[in-house]
């Protein structure tokens, strides 16, 4: 018999009481990475894995396992013969051999023992048995319990519901096993109307056929596409559009063995009802599709997923499900009646009683905040053509719908209410789109708005909440994000990225000042100094939260925030933004290291620009000749780098600091630069120039207002090309000079030359950030 003859297939079925559909794709991850783990564990490598999931049930088939597994013999090194008698029969014990199995070998000339471990082959079908009950033990799920009279003990196993039976066969041969009271066989339980008795399965290969004629179609990927098309065709036979909701035909495959879609009608009079609330009514509580009539607007139309065949069509089926939906849409109109019987203003009255956070008020203070921001950014031209008082009333109720009754039933809706609250009561469609869209968008892919009045209010929303956060020291950490702000950075980066021209900085600052003034001088104005002292922190520098400013710590404002938070979170904020910009553009293909390299240079906070100079830099640098000046840039800065110059003047202010540059404007300092300059130059008169010296200081001499002349005129292209003009007189330059010449005054002057060349290049771009 051929080795491909002794390989079969391992079904097994875990059968219990209604699994939830949320936890099933979960769920048969699960069991397929457990059943990985034993074979795995036992050096077994198995083909195709098939997981399956119903209501009632978890399958798996494995195909082509060996009918046993081979012998292994392994080695393992011991202590060296000599060792004391403990170590030795450690080892023993460790390796499970006795010391007289033992044998003796020469390992660099010294005799040492080894155990030579035989671990027999076992039949397939015992592994099998001792994985599935390893399996159930170890299996994981989101909640669980225990039954029976078992569940006294806390060792008792625990399941998602009362396990009530395995199938397990390996090939035809039955794998015996028990867990928790449940033995395995051959036998399985069909549909619970469909079918009475039980199922005798053959083989895997058996398997879903015999539940097939059970009304069981065991595939959730093939009940999923018979939702699917069903849904479609029933809406189609009555002249209406299904509205596609893929996490919804997963849920109803989830929710049946033989689904059976059904279509039925309520009430055309819930339709004054917003239709996204029907939406939401039909798919939440029900799990039923809605439908658009030709015009596309929604229809008083609900599909419903049976799990039986019903022998009058599913008539009944429909009706009930129709009273229950009524009920449902009832309590919904009733929401919407009440709630309009309140303005916006008067609904935002109720905010004063919600606490937005412990150490940033209420959510009254933080529309407050929000709507004088709003208005500011209008006044001050940041977001063009909108109406300031239009920016600050929307701002003012944009979060009224909070306390209504509709968004407490269905908190999706919060935003969307309010702005069908606002046309209702006659707001105009500049505010109720605001209030509606304000909270958009909400992560990577969304949409965008583009309303004058909702970018103010939107950007202005998520700008608070950042920046109140941070000030309170809550920040993000790893995976831990519990106020978004990591989603919130997403929608600032969507306008101040994509299209308002505006300084980070001063926009940071506007939105601080409330929080500062409301952490250090209320109740009263003991803390204006460090109120003055944090708004003046604020500024674009990425590096900054690696730098430790000193600040005062004796300060605590009336929310529990204090001066040491505050001051940190400053220093934070410029690398959030960084940091978030870049997941934002490795979307768009741009590379994170040209980011850095541009946000190096710091200062540089109109992030429209800086991301024109990014873009021009990526086209120029994926080009063969930028390549090529990238690669003079690294040549020149390693030469500068290993012998510590930092220019003519940088070494003449050397003085021990960090950064010699720092002191060469100092006037102390002035007189003495300018004399050794002066000197130097005039040694540099007592050498002529070589060829390729000059041509590289004509070359800067060119490149350096040119590319000056371009940055100022934010055209970036033209500063790349201006750079370009470098290449080839840095590389005739490296080909022809020797750049430590024997001589101080010729060293000195090369250096300088490499100095001015990486300066002029820094001028576009901290080239030393560039990969490559």
């Amino acid at each position: 018999m051929s080795g491909a003859d002794n390989r079969k297939d391992f079904l097994l079925e875990l059968r219990s009481e209604e699994i939830p559909a949320r936890m099933q794709a979960g769920a048969r991850a699960e069991l397929e990475k457990l059943f990985r783990r034993e074979m795995t564990a036992a050096g077994v490598a198995p083909g195709e894995i098939t997981v399956w999931s119903t209501p009632r049930r978890l399958a798996l088939i494995a195909r082509d396992l060996p009918a046993a597994t081979e012998a292994v013999s392994e080695e393992a090194k011991g202590p060296p013969e000599g060792a004391p008698d403990a170590a030795v029969e450690g080892f023993c014990r460790k390796a499970g051999v006795t010391r007289d199995q033992l044998e003796v070998r020469e390992v660099k000339g010294r005799p040492t023992y080894f155990a030579v471990i035989e671990t027999p082959g076992r039949a397939m079908r015992d592994l099998l048995g001792e994985a599935i009950g390893a399996i159930v033990r170890d299996f994981s799920w989101p909640k669980s319990m225990r039954w029976g009279a078992a569940s006294l003990s806390t060792e008792s196993l625990r399941w998602v519901r009362p396990l009530s039976g395995i199938v397990a066969l390996f090939g035809d041969e039955l794998v015996e096993c028990e867990v928790h009271g449940v033995t395995s066989g051959a036998v399985t339980l069909g549909h619970r109307f469909h079918h009475s008795g039980d199922i005798t399965i053959g083989s895997a290969d058996d398997y879903a056929i015999k539940l097939r004629t059970a009304h069981v179609i065991v595939d959730h990927e093939e009940r999923q596409d018979l939702i699917r098309s069903g849904a479609a065709k029933v809406a189609g036979a009555a002249g209406l559009t299904l509205v596609v909701d893929e996490g919804l035909v997963i849920e109803n495959a989830g929710l049946t063995e033989w689904p059976i879609p059904l279509l039925g009608r309520f009430d055309e009079a819930y339709l004054e009802v917003p239709p996204e609330v029907i939406q939401l009514t039909a798919r939440v509580n029900q799990k039923y599709f809605v439908c658009e009539d030709r015009a596309g607007k929604l229809a008083n139309a609900f599909i419903c997923t049976a799990n039986i065949e019903a022998e009058d069509g599913g008539a009944a089926i429909v009706d009930g499900n129709r009273k229950v939906l009524a009920a449902r849409l009832s309590d919904a109109r009733f929401f919407w009646d009440v709630d309009r019987k309140k303005t916006l203003a008067q609904h935002a009255k109720g905010l004063e009683r919600i606490t937005f956070h412990e150490k940033l008020g209420t959510v009254a203070d933080k529309v407050d905040r929000v709507a004088k921001l709003a208005r500011w950014l209008v006044e001050e031209g940041i977001v063009k053509d909108a109406d300031p008082d239009m920016a600050e009333q929307a701002a003012r109720l944009a979060k009224a719908d909070l306390v209504t009754e509709m968004v407490g039933e269905f908190p999706e809706l919060q935003g969307l209410m309010g702005g069908y609250y606002a046309r209702a009561e006659g707001l105009p469609d500049a505010v109720a789109d605001a209030i509606r869209d304000h909270y958009q968008p909400v992560g990577q892919g969304d949409k965008v708005p583009t309303a004058p009045v909702t970018v103010a209010v939107s950007l202005a929303d998520k700008l608070d909440t950042i920046i109140g956060f941070y000030l309170a020291g809550e920040f993000p950490t790893g995976s831990k994000d519990p106020f978004a702000l990591r989603r919130a950075a997403f929608g600032v980066l969507a306008y101040t990225a994509d299209r308002l021209r505006v300084s980070m900085t001063t926009l940071f600052r506007q939105a601080a000042e409330p929080h500062l003034a409301f952490f250090y001088c209320e109740p009263k104005d003991v803390g204006r100094p460090y109120f003055e002292a944090a708004l003046s922190a604020f500024n674009w520098d990425i590096d900054a939260e690696d730098k430790h400013e000193a600040s005062p710590l004796d300060y605590r404002g009336p929310f529990g925030a204090t001066n040491a938070n505050v001051f940190a979170g400053i220093r934070r904020l410029p690398r959030f933004f960084a940091d978030r910009l870049k997941v934002k553009q490795r979307e768009a293909g741009v590379r994170h290291d040209l980011i850095d390299a541009v946000f190096a240079l710091g200062g540089e906070d109109d992030l429209v620009r800086l991301l024109a100079r990014v873009k021009a830099l990526q086209v120029y640098i994926e080009t063969a000749e930028g390549a090529d000046l990238l690669a003079g840039y690294k040549r020149a800065a390693n030469i500068l780098k290993k012998e510590d110059w930092y220019g003519t003047e940088g070494e003449i202010a050397r003085t021990g600091e960090e950064d010699p540059l720092a002191l060469v404007d100092d006037p102390d300092m002035k007189a003495v630069i300018d004399a050794k300059m002066a000197a130097r130059h005039a040694g540099e008169a007592n050498y002529a120039l070589e060829p390729a010296e000059k041509a590289l200081a004509d070359a800067l001499s060119q490149a350096e207002p040119r590319a000056a002349k371009a940055l100022a005129e934010e055209d970036f292209a033209a500063a790349m090309a201006a750079l370009a003009s470098l290449r080839a007189p840095i590389d005739r330059f490296f080909e022809e000079v020797t750049v430590n010449a024997e001589e101080e005054n010729k060293r000195a002057h090369r250096l300088d030359l490499l100095a001015r060349f990486r300066a002029a290049v820094h001028k576009v771009a901290d080239f030393s950030r560039i990969e490559g």
